[in-house]
């Protein structure tokens, strides 16, 4: 989160980022067009990081303090409504990074960071810590990789953030999951051992 945040203050300023060069070469092989077939691949990750992206969490969490599981409801809560409330927007603010021209998605203010990457990254982490066991997150992992890469290319493809600014979102989205995590750690022990012993409205 730190290293995702210096790079942001390094863009503030009349002079362009730091990390222009490397977006404008990333930008410059991203030729497609909004008529391509990937395109609408594209879009349907533009959905998921977008509106549904803060809907799932919510049901998400909703489900789990149904069935008794409100400290995992919590986390879930924090990490993916919360924190993009508190962290992302006051970023998106303060460095209002210019987005690339013409974009062929309708978007808001700011670029850096990737809210949409964040958005992705913190459901598909915590989702990974609250509904798999351990011995199977190193699958989820994976394919959490794979999701959040993917979302990055979407933002870049359709014009909508530089390569720097998905990188930033994906970042802060996985310093913020790490961070609550382990804030969260000791309900989260408690809440497997009252499963185990069927206590969990205790």
């Amino acid at each position: 989160m730190a290293a995702a945040l210096a790079a942001g203050l390094a863009s503030l300023g009349e002079e362009a980022s730091v990390f222009q060069g490397v977006d404008d070469l990333w930008m410059s092989a991203m030729r497609g067009s909004p008529d391509d077939a990937v395109t609408g691949f594209a879009l349907a990750l533009d959905v998921l990081g977008g509106p549904l992206g803060m809907v799932v969490p919510l049901v998400l969490a909703g489900c789990l303090a149904v069935y008794g599981r409100w400290r995992s409801g919590a986390f879930v809560f924090a990490a993916c409504v919360v924190a993009n409330i508190v962290v992302v927007l006051p970023v998106k603010q303060f460095i209002d990074r210019p987005r690339p021209p013409e974009p062929w998605v309708l978007v808001g203010g700011g670029s850096f960071p990737s809210g949409q990457v964040f958005t992705v990254t913190t459901l598909v982490l915590t989702a990974g810590v609250v509904l798999f066991p351990p011995a199977v997150r190193r699958w989820w992992w994976l394919f959490a990789a794979v999701l959040v890469a993917a979302t990055m290319w979407s933002r870049t493809w359709l014009h909508t953030q530089w390569l720097s600014d998905t990188v930033a979102g994906a970042a802060m989205g996985a310093g913020v999951v790490l961070l609550l995590w382990s804030a969260f750690a000791r309900l989260l022990k408690e809440e497997v051992a009252r499963a185990a012993s069927g206590r969990l409205w205790d």
